[in-house]
């Protein structure tokens, strides 16, 4: 495998040189040819396999929206998020978009800034479709107004984004994120928790706040750039910027006890695991759906790589739910 993998390594790099000289060739905002403007896919791929969310019928692989909203998980190299924000203008993530939906892809995780409530209400007024599950960012003086405004932007669900969890978890006010849950509820959308920490899940479970979904990482540790033994704090206090989930194999145990379904995200560890080993664990070992970040010119392989590893792992230790 490590073989494999050090290919599609590879592989990715030379796709992402090649698209990146392409599309930073260009003036931004001026017209593109139609061999930058519509990458190449299949002309008919097959249904990517899907689950519910409440009522909402959700594709197993699910978009990440840092695209949209320039985070990059960089590590030391600093240059990255102004590069990534350059490559991927308006335009760009709106092809992009539409390549999501092309390969089966139809719904996407992104936080409640103006920038991405923009370019849905483009992508819609197009004609698209895709659903967008909406970080939660509430304020420990005002529950709602952010939540509300995603609701009001034309969010299909909603949230408690996973350093929110972590942090209110440890500052012991965790229990107040149980007024956002109902006020999503109550609004006729499915209510998440999103959590690094396993703990915060635990405590979800605990508590009894039975939300309609988990938003959990979950990545496997063989990679090279995976934590020291000296990188011990959580990720709220991570300065290295190269691990999400502390406790992938305690996780996969406590997920099994578990009938929410999950949508794990960072399973590529931002980057740093090719898809087929990532998305291999993820399936394995219990996550109901993958979130990932992907360029372009990522969506058409890895939309086909989570195809063939669901239909793999149809049957597993932790059965499907949603």
């Amino acid at each position: 495998m490590a073989n494999l993998d050090r290919r599609d390594f590879l592989r990715h790099s030379a796709a992402a040189a090649a698209s990146l000289g392409a599309g930073l060739s260009a003036v931004p905002g001026s017209a593109r040819t139609a061999e930058t403007a519509t990458p190449s896919v299949q002309d008919n791929p097959a249904a990517m396999p899907t689950g519910k969310i409440g009522k909402l019928t959700v594709s197993r692989l699910i978009s990440g929206g840092n695209l949209i909203s320039g985070w990059a998980h960089s590590r030391d190299l600093r240059y990255l998020p102004e590069l990534q924000r350059r490559y991927n203008s308006e335009e760009k993530v709106l092809e992009t978009l539409a390549l999501c939906e092309q390969n089966g892809v139809n719904t996407i995780i992104a936080d409640p800034a103006a920038k991405p409530m923009e370019i849905f209400a483009k992508h819609w007024k197009r004609g698209g479709k895709i659903q967008w599950i909406a970080e939660g960012h509430p304020s420990t003086t005002d529950l709602i107004s952010n939540v509300q405004a995603s609701i009001d932007h034309g969010a299909s669900a909603v949230y408690v984004q996973g350093v929110i969890g972590d942090r209110w978890y440890k500052d012991g006010i965790f229990d107040k994120l149980a007024k956002l849950l109902d006020h999503v509820r109550s609004k006729g959308l499915p209510a998440g928790m999103g959590a690094h920490k396993l703990d915060v899940i635990i405590a979800s479970e605990t508590s009894g706040f039975k939300p309609d979904f988990y938003v959990k990482t979950l990545h496997h540790t063989n990679y090279w750039s995976t934590r020291r033994p000296d990188q011990n704090l959580d990720v709220v206090e991570n300065p290295y910027d190269n691990y999400w989930c502390m406790d992938p194999e305690q996780t996969v145990e406590f997920m099994k006890t578990v009938k929410t379904p999950w949508i794990a995200f960072k399973t590529l560890a931002a980057g740093a695991i090719p898809p087929p080993s990532a998305f291999d664990f993820a399936f394995a070992n219990g996550a109901d759906f993958a979130c990932v970040g992907m360029f372009d010119f990522q969506v058409a392989e890895d939309a086909q790589v989570a195809r063939e590893m669901i239909a793999k792992h149809q049957q597993r230790t932790r059965p499907w739910h949603g």
